[in-house]
């Protein structure tokens, strides 16, 4: 029953879709949630961009996507930021709780 949450890194290509990327962030659902929030980019439905980011749970093994975004490759950039300050904010303050 482990749970853990994650985002892969997508690129399209000509005939397909490569990932080349994977952000751990974790086994806190709300934390994930709200990190996969404050990333910039558009939802999948606008089906515009080379990138896009997939928020993925792994639950007793099994993949399942439950967001996906499209970004730029400057809002890519910007995105593996946000993602390791969080990452680092969630992490040191995760050390101060009592």
């Amino acid at each position: 029953m482990r749970t853990g949450f994650y985002i892969i890194i997508n690129v399209k290509t000509c005939d397909d879709v490569e990932s080349f990327g994977t952000l751990e962030i974790g086994k806190d659902r709300t934390f994930a949630r709200h990190l996969f929030g404050l990333l910039k980019g558009r939802p999948v439905n606008s089906n515009e961009g080379v990138i896009h980011l997939d928020l993925m749970e792994t639950k007793d093994g099994l993949p399942m996507n439950l967001e996906v975004l499209y970004c730029t490759f400057s809002e890519l950039g910007e995105n593996v930021q946000i993602v390791t300050k969080e990452m680092f904010r969630y992490i040191t303050l995760k050390d101060m709780r009592i």
